[in-house]
C-alpha cells in the first residue's frame, strides 16, 4: 500500500475564526460534519464554506477549552463522527472520548431545510460497559474513532503502548445507539461484543495508536494511526509519525505512512470515504495538530491498494 497526498486547505468557519482540533468526519447532506474536540460547536464543510454547527450546550459557560485557559478538564471532547440515519434521514452519530465523566455523551445531527436538529444523551453507563469489555479502567479509555458496518458500529480505543494500552476495538449496535441519543432506548442494554486488537507497529519506539476508521467496500478497513509521545489518554505529546493501516478483521495486512506536508506532521484525527476507485481509495481526512492558534487542515489523500 502506498499512500499520497493530493491536496491540502487550511478550514476556517465563514467569519474567519478557524476551525481548530477537528478530530472526525463524516459525511451529512452535500457536505461534511467536522467535529472538534476543543469545542462544543462543530463544522459543516460544503464546497468552501464552513457554517457552525451547535452540537452541545455551553459547558459552563465556554464554548472552547483549551490547558492554556485552564479549561481543558471541562471540555466534552467529542472523538467520532460516525454515519447514521434519523428515520430514513441522513444524520451523524458524534461520540466523546469516555476518558473523563465529561466526555461520555452522544449527540445526533441531521441537516434539514431550517438548519441543523440534534439531539444530545449522556451515555456514561455504555461507556462503562466498553472499558469493562477490553479490559480497561475509565480513565484508559479513549474512543476516538468508529467506522459503519451496516447495522453495526466498530468503535475503536486508540491505544497508548508506552502505557500498556493496545489499540482495540468493540461492536455495537447502530440502531441501539441512535435510540438510546434520542431517549427512546436504555443504553444500560446496548449490546457490546466482539472485542479485538490491533498491532499496528511503531516509528522511533513509538507504538502507532488508531485515531479513525473507515469501512471500505470489500469489508476490510483502513485506520488511521498516529505515534504520539504521550503518556495518558489525557494529555498530548510530540507526533512522530503518522499512517494508514489497511486491516482484514484483526489482522493488520499493510502500514504505508502518511506523507509529510511541507515538512510536518499532520495528526490525522478523522477520516472519511470519498470514493473507491479499482484499488484507488480516495479519502478526506482533518487533522488535529494540538495547536488552538493553527486552523485544523483537511486533507485529500489517496491510498494505493496492492
Amino acid at each position: 500500500m502506498r499512500v499520497f497526498v493530493d491536496g491540502v486547505r487550511a478550514l476556517r468557519f465563514d467569519d474567519g475564526t478557524p476551525v481548530t482540533a477537528a478530530s472526525g468526519i463524516a459525511p451529512l447532506g452535500p457536505g461534511w460534519l467536522v467535529v472538534q474536540d476543543d469545542a462544543t460547536v462543530a463544522g459543516w464543510l460544503c464546497d468552501d464554506r464552513v457554517l457552525p454547527v451547535r452540537v452541545l450546550p455551553p459547558v459552563e459557560g465556554l464554548d472552547r477549552f483549551s490547558e492554556a485557559a485552564g479549561t481543558k478538564h471541562l471540555k466534552p471532547d467529542l472523538e467520532v463522527a460516525c454515519p447514521a440515519e434519523v428515520d430514513g434521514t441522513p444524520a451523524v452519530l458524534v461520540l466523546g472520548s469516555g476518558s473523563t465523566p465529561r466526555r461520555t455523551r452522544g449527540a445526533l445531527v441531521r441537516r434539514l431545510d431550517d438548519g441543523f436538529p440534534v439531539e444530545v444523551a449522556e451515555l456514561g453507563p455504555l461507556y462503562e460497559r466498553v472499558a469493562n469489555l477490553l479490559g480497561l479502567s475509565m480513565d484508559r479509555l479513549n474512543l476516538e474513532g468508529a467506522s459503519r458496518h451496516g447495522d453495526t458500529v466498530r468503535w475503536f480505543n486508540r491505544g497508548n503502548l508506552a502505557a500498556g494500552v493496545p489499540s482495540a476495538s468493540v461492536d455495537v449496535p447502530l440502531q441501539g445507539l441512535v435510540d438510546a441519543v434520542r431517549g427512546r432506548g436504555d443504553g444500560r442494554s446496548i449490546p457490546v461484543v466482539r472485542p479485538r486488537v490491533y498491532d499496528v507497529g511503531e516509528v522511533e519506539g513509538v507504538g502507532l495508536a488508531v485515531t479513525d476508521a473507515i469501512a471500505l467496500p470489500d469489508g476490510r478497513l483502513l485506520l488511521s494511526t498516529a505515534a504520539e509521545d504521550s503518556p495518558n489518554a489525557v494529555d498530548d505529546g510530540p507526533v512522530v509519525a503518522t499512517a494508514l493501516a489497511l486491516v482484514d478483521d484483526e489482522e493488520v495486512i499493510a502500514v504505508a505512512p502518511i506523507p509529510e506536508v511541507d515538512g510536518h506532521v499532520h495528526k490525522v484525527e478523522g477520516l472519511a470515504l470519498r470514493r473507491v476507485v479499482g484499488r484507488q481509495v480516495h479519502l478526506l481526512a482533518v487533522v488535529d495538530d494540538d495547536d488552538p492558534g493553527t486552523p485544523s487542515t483537511a486533507i485529500d489523500l489517496r491510498a494505493e491498494l496492492t
